[in-house]
């Protein structure tokens, strides 16, 4: 190699070749200290802690571009685990509707088969289809008419009391009249004391009229049927009182009532039987024969 041409600094010192040979016997004895006695590895420890502070610097952008991209990946997958979780969510939600439905009518038709081998006036177990068309009367149709030997006039129960009165039978439906409308009368006793009264429906509410001022009746007591007209069984829990109106002005208390059945809700009823081995009402007296004015006259002429 020719060494002519080099700056006159690098000329300067040993020649090449001593700088060769002392280099090379460097390089062997810290190959040799290394191996043997393990001297660099202390040497590269402190080095790394050294050039740790460089090498953070060096990997700091890479590092910043690795965390955006985690970043928004994070976020990407947290907004597609949210979606999933909420459509999870509203579809848990409306099974878990429906199941509580589900328990709600298998509750119901459980209550109405124990009421059905109870009583001995048990007729039909019935599904509600929907409400009357009429929205000022409070009538429900039933899946049940002419098909179960259905007949107007039987009462219809669910498990807790009396929801109305069968009014009208097709081939395959019936139409009940509830207890809150307006045409509908129920006579009705006082469980507590047996006094005898008449429920009368208001649209959409039920209240009891005619009850003497001075009448024992307190707030919380319960209705039943008086089994007295012939159609309703005895017994059979109508309304529940609110609240007693005690007005010292008019000769009747005031009485605000609750059905206790569930009028408006549920899904399935029950229809009873009419009430059987009644006597026939007595029939009427004839009204008196008017007076014959004429005939009187003439007698008094002769």
């Amino acid at each position: 190699m020719d060494f002519a041409n080099n700056p006159s600094f690098i000329r300067q010192g040993p020649s090449p070749a001593a700088r060769l040979a002392l280099c090379a016997a460097l390089s062997v004895t810290l190959l040799i200290s290394d191996s043997q006695f393990g001297l660099m590895e202390q040497v590269r420890q402190g080095l790394s802690v050294a050039f740790y502070p460089l090498q953070r610097a060096v990997n700091m952008p890479v590092t910043a571009a690795r965390a955006v991209s985690d970043f928004f990946t994070t976020q990407a997958s947290l907004q597609a685990d949210n979606n999933a979780l909420r459509n999870r969510h509203l579809a848990m939600a409306a099974r878990l509707q429906r199941l509580e439905t589900l328990e709600h009518d298998y509750e119901t038709l459980r209550q109405l088969n124990h009421l059905k081998s109870a009583r001995r006036d048990a007729g039909e177990l019935a599904e509600v289809l929907y409400t009357g068309r009429d929205p000022f009367s409070y009538k429900i149709i039933i899946d049940k008419g002419e098909d179960a030997k259905l007949r107007p006039g039987q009462p219809v129960v669910d498990e807790q009391g009396l929801i109305g009165q069968v009014t009208r039978v097709q081939p395959l439906t019936a139409e009940v009249t509830l207890v809150v409308d307006k045409t509908l009368m129920i006579p009705v006793m006082l469980q507590r004391t047996g006094a005898r009264a008449i429920l009368y429906g208001y649209g959409g509410g039920v209240d009891v009229r005619y009850l003497p001022v001075h009448a024992d009746v307190q707030s919380g007591d319960l209705f039943v049927t008086s089994g007295i007209d012939g159609l309703y069984p005895e017994g059979i829990p109508v309304a529940r009182i609110s609240r007693v109106d005690r007005n010292g002005d008019t000769a009747f208390i005031r009485l605000a009532a609750v059905p206790v059945a569930g009028v408006q809700r549920g899904r399935y009823v029950m229809v009873l039987d009419e009430k059987a081995h009644v006597p026939a009402r007595p029939a009427e007296p004839p009204p008196p024969a008017p007076k014959a004015k004429k005939k009187s006259a003439e007698d008094e002429d002769n």
